[in-house]
């Protein structure tokens, strides 16, 4: 599944060609992808003037000059492709500026389009109960003691949770944990001030520092150019079953299932 970085490089790609550019046409080639798509989307797109592209957790948000905002989930294998050279048979849905042609293409159809209010984005319901922004500043280590208080549920557990970080997904909470040296079965209300000292920067660096690779290329994900992100060539133990700890302390990465997902650590480092 396309995570944060992988929706900030996906805004970027697409705000480059289609920030302030008129979308002249918009067609669908089915009525849904995981729920249909708004039944005024067409209407309310075309003509429209592209003032801003955001992104909101792993939502990407496109506002038009009519006070609505296009916000898109891209769900397990969705991606924006720009000007391709021919029709995909899962390009769902595809808008054209008097430059470019944008489609976006799910094969899997997890993904999904939603048309807000643009004045009411804070109150639409998936991004009401949200917690900040890993990247933004009221991530702190205050707000995290805070969240986390007489919490028994495992860290790694706590840090997926939307309601105390917005956008956290398996694998940079898996990499974050190992840059902080914190168990990821250590309870939430048992970490630390100093670990979670060490836990914001550590998020904040570990989704920079994939960001600024083009994300993480698994499986189907793609940035809008084509071209492939390769922070998966520098995970320090995200699918490194068995291999040394980058470290050099000895330690030796293993791999564990918590909440249904599986989880990379080192014994070692990681308390």
């Amino acid at each position: 599944m396309p995570e944060l970085p992988e929706v900030e490089t996906t805004v970027r790609g697409l705000a480059r060609y289609l920030d302030g550019a008129r979308i002249e046409r918009v067609v669908l080639n089915r009525p849904d992808l995981r729920r249909p798509f708004p039944q005024d989307l067409v209407q309310v797109m075309t003509g429209a003037r592209v003032t801003g592209l955001t992104r909101r957790a792993k939502y990407g948000l496109i506002h038009l000059d009519r006070a609505q905002s296009v916000i898109f989930h891209l769900g397990m294998s969705g991606r924006w492709r720009i000007d391709p050279e021919k029709q995909d048979t899962h390009d769902h849905l595809v808008m054209e500026t008097a430059n470019n042609r944008f489609a976006l293409c799910d094969p899997r159809r997890f993904g999904s389009v939603d048309m807000v209010a643009t004045e009411a984005l804070e109150q639409w319901p998936p991004f009401a109960s949200m917690g900040p922004e890993p990247l933004g500043p009221d991530l702190t280590a205050e707000h995290l003691k805070a969240s986390l208080k007489g919490k028994t549920q495992a860290i790694k557990l706590c840090l997926l949770d939307q309601r105390i970080v917005a956008g956290l997904g398996n694998i940079y909470v898996c990499e974050a944990l190992w840059r902080a040296g914190i168990h990821p079965m250590k309870r939430g209300g048992k970490v630390t001030k100093p670990q979670l000292a060490r836990l914001v920067p550590a998020v904040r660096d570990v989704l920079e520092a994939s960001i600024r690779d083009g994300g993480s290329s698994l499986r189907d994900y793609a940035q809008p150019d084509g071209e492939l992100g390769y922070f998966a060539t520098r995970f320090d133990v995200y699918g490194r079953t068995a291999e040394p700890c980058h470290r050099g302390d000895g330690g030796i990465i293993r791999r564990i299932s918590q909440g249904g997902r599986s989880t990379w650590y080192c014994p070692v480092c990681q308390k």
